[in-house]
């Protein structure tokens, strides 16, 4: 007999998690289906809303199934589908593909933390369902001449080997630092885009947030978006690589909110969370110690300002309470 193993805890989070990300994702997709004019867009967003549709509610049957309480998550209340376009030119496909980067790397974890075969079955599917929809998001953006690739390199000709630990050090005769590598140049300019849409999608909210703390809060996180964004170019300039990573959307001059201030400062908190994991990644892969301390910088930079964002939204009852477990102290005084 098939016996199926009683879900652990991990998966009640990751389940959890990944209800929370897909409903918000569902109510962005309705309202840029919705302002969208261009066909392939709405192809694209409609396919992928139907098939997020059908995991949030085999999320909810495992709960149901489990006894689990259902999440509120986002509903048809946090999205305005009569609100005027809030961005153009493509921006729409630009943030999908953008979620999908965090979608990736999100079902890898929780596959990892996953016991169940239908739970592992869930992630699985998910992950082929992100590849194909950020390949054909990535083709689209190319196509209309939105997204940029990186820079071009020399094509290596010879296999070396680092001779001396002062290539950590960027260390050359004529320079102070040694020139980047492939892997440090694609860093950079992925800093770069994700930062450019980043700014661009909290410009938006920060133009029609009601609450005057929420509004400051993306001020302050698009003034943050702009000193990485600097900070990736100047190193760029410094090494002499001609670069190009803006997109060619843009945003309106609308003040209509077209989603709850609370569904716009979740997306930035997951949003954060994959700037911290980059800039992480960065700082490991990048074998020159200066870069190392600006990605570390920027990691700190990013995580206090998502601190402040979590402690707004527990301030607006908005902060949804993940699964706990029992207190066992609490119980034992009763």
């Amino acid at each position: 007999m098939n016996v199926k193993n009683p879900i652990s805890s991990s998966e009640i989070g990751t389940l959890w998690l990944t209800y929370q990300e897909k409903t918000l994702i569902l109510r962005v997709l309705e309202y840029f289906i919705e302002k969208s004019d261009d066909q392939q867009a709405i192809n694209i967003m409609g396919g992928l809303w139907q098939e997020l549709d059908l995991f949030v509610d085999k999320i909810k049957g495992i709960f149901e199934n489990e006894g689990i309480a259902i999440p509120k998550g986002f509903t048809s209340e946090d999205v305005n589908l009569e609100a005027p376009k809030l961005y153009d030119n493509g921006f729409d496909i630009m943030f999908i593909r953008i979620l999908k980067e965090i979608s990736m790397g999100m079902y890898t974890l929780n596959m990892n933390m996953s016991y169940r075969e239908d739970i592992m079955s869930i992630y699985e599917r998910l992950t082929t369902i992100t590849h194909r929809i950020y390949k054909l998001s990535t083709l689209y953006l190319l196509n209309r001449g939105i997204l940029t690739l990186p820079p071009k390199v020399t094509m290596p000709k010879t296999t070396e080997f680092i001779k001396n630990t002062s290539y950590l050090n960027g260390f050359t005769l004529f320079s102070n630092e040694r020139a980047l590598n492939a892997i440090e140049l694609g860093t950079l300019h992925h800093g770069i885009e994700t930062n450019n849409i980043g700014k661009q999608l909290i410009t938006g909210f920060a133009q029609c947030a009601d609450d005057k703390e929420v509004k400051q809060y993306f001020v302050k996180g698009k003034e943050l978006a702009k000193k990485q964004i600097k900070i990736f170019e100047e190193i760029l300039l410094d090494a002499e690589v001609q670069f190009s990573a803006t997109s060619g959307s843009t945003v309106t001059t609308s003040t209509t909110a077209p989603f709850s201030q609370k569904l716009m400062m979740f997306c930035i908190y997951l949003l954060n969370g994959f700037g911290i994991v980059g800039s992480s990644f960065g700082s490991i892969f990048s074998l020159r110690n200066d870069l190392t301390v600006k990605q570390a910088i920027i990691a700190k930079d990013i995580y206090f300002y998502t601190n402040e964002g979590i402690k707004i939204m527990i301030k607006n009852g908005w902060m949804e309470e993940p699964p706990q477990m029992e207190d066992r102290s609490k119980i034992i005084k009763k």
